[in-house]
């Protein structure tokens, strides 16, 4: 029985310097003792359709669906695109939910958010956490993280700078990893 957790952590952003997948990074850095992030590049994902999964789910898919899998909870990190997620994300969990052995089946998840905006991603979280509504995700109520006015919250180099943010992501990560320690013990691991 593997005591360790492990989060499997993507972002909704393709962009190289995506202020969210920095703040999926300074994740990384401040996971709890005892558990790990892997993070996963959403970029090779084919948009999903129903002719091409016909031929045989892409390999992408596949790798995606099988972190999924193997990880004891998720971290989603979302932009805001005209007040929702962006496609690539809902992409991803379209092509993860697909079938009776959808991976996404009552897995512990959180999600977090960066935006140049005053909100911090408030408007796309709130229409995620519907469509994780629809998947059987566990998703944490609180604590909730929005970066808002992210251009000041990293520095140059994409590191998380702001101490406040820090703590609030640390707290998220403990919170997630306590219930992804829950379920593992509930499923006997």
């Amino acid at each position: 029985m593997s005591k360790e957790i492990k989060i499997l952590g993507f972002a909704g952003s393709l962009r190289r310097n995506s202020f969210n997948k920095a703040a999926l990074r300074a994740a990384q850095e401040l996971m709890p003792d005892g558990a790990r992030l892997e993070i996963f590049d959403l970029a090779p994902i084919p948009f999903f359709n129903e002719d091409l999964e016909a031929q045989g789910v892409p390999p992408a898919v596949t790798e995606f669906r099988s972190s999924i899998a193997s990880a004891d909870a998720l971290l989603l990190v979302t932009p805001e695109y005209n007040y929702s997620i962006p496609p690539v994300l809902k992409n991803a969990l379209d092509w993860a939910s697909r079938g009776a052995d959808s991976p996404l089946q009552g897995k512990p998840a959180a999600i977090m958010s960066a935006s140049t905006g005053m909100f911090g991603g408030i408007r796309a979280q709130y229409h995620l956490r519907q469509v994780c509504v629809r998947l059987n995700l566990q998703l944490l109520n609180r604590p909730e993280v929005f970066i808002a006015n992210a251009a000041t919250k990293f520095d140059q180099e994409g590191r998380l700078s702001d101490e406040p943010t820090r703590e609030v992501i640390r707290k998220l990560l403990s919170a997630l990893v306590e219930n992804a320690g829950k379920a593992k013990l509930d499923k006997g691991e």
